[in-house]
């Protein structure tokens, strides 16, 4: 058993799973965090298990500051440290900006940017002392193109924010060997969007088909492998070429 531990937020389904069970497979420890996701997320500490690794699954609202804090703190008095963090959760709906209501706005900053901060603020002090450590936060393809989106509008500001902060981190960051880089997934096939919405967008997608978790994690092996120690404060996108 390797002493490598992640913590991953939204790690029950979709993507997070993806991550979390190619990690495993490599004999990692893996703890992540879910809301409500309860079946899954057992199921995902099952199959952690089974492929090889440590699993230590954590039901936590990570928009919550203190939440946020007090997970980075169990996992690390769970064992011993952190040395990869992947923000990974994050709520999306869509709604015409007109007919959004100040709970629904809010919500999609203190979700999807929000938690970043608190997680990071609280993991950097040991992966600083520690003199290493991977930070990979997840935006959205095209979020870097400051476009008008009037049906998505709180959730494209937080992932274009997310985008700065990364950038934020990694400068703070590196001088204690630490990278912090996003990822910007397009449309991919995780679960998490109906399969209808997905095939009316191929047609828009110059690749001319819907990604899938592998082509996310394939990335992910990447920033946190030793041929990628020198990258910071990048953002790869998974988009066939959608959104840029």
């Amino acid at each position: 058993m390797t002493n490598h531990v992640a913590l991953i937020t939204g790690g029950a389904k979709g993507i997070g799973r993806g991550i979390a069970l190619d990690l495993a497979a490599r004999q990692w420890r893996i703890a992540f965090c879910y809301r409500t996701s309860e079946a899954e997320a057992q199921a995902t500490a099952r199959d952690i298990t089974t492929r090889g690794g440590q699993a230590l699954g954590i039901r936590c609202d990570v928009s919550d500051p203190g939440a946020a804090k007090a997970l980075v703190a169990q996992v690390e008095k769970e064992w011993g440290h952190i040395d990869v963090l992947i923000n990974g959760a994050g709520p999306y709906h869509r709604i015409n900006l007109f007919d959004e209501t100040v709970e629904g706005w809010n919500e999609m900053f203190a979700g999807n940017l929000h938690p970043i901060f608190y997680l990071v603020q609280a993991a950097a002090p040991g992966m600083k002392a520690r003199k290493t450590g991977r930070i990979i936060n997840f935006s959205m393809a095209n979020a870097d193109q400051m476009e008008a989106q009037p049906d998505v509008t709180g959730h494209y500001i937080a992932k274009t924010g997310v985008l700065i902060l990364t950038r934020t981190l990694a400068k703070l960051l590196a001088p204690y060997g630490i990278t912090v880089n996003a990822i910007s997934p397009g449309f991919i096939d995780s679960g998490s969007a109906p399969p209808q919405e997905l095939a009316a967008m191929t047609k828009r997608i110059p690749a001319g088909y819907i990604g899938t978790i592998e082509d996310t994690l394939a990335a992910i092996r990447y920033l946190l492998s030793e041929e990628a120690r020198y990258v910071n404060g990048a953002n790869i996108q998974i988009s066939g070429a959608w959104g840029i």
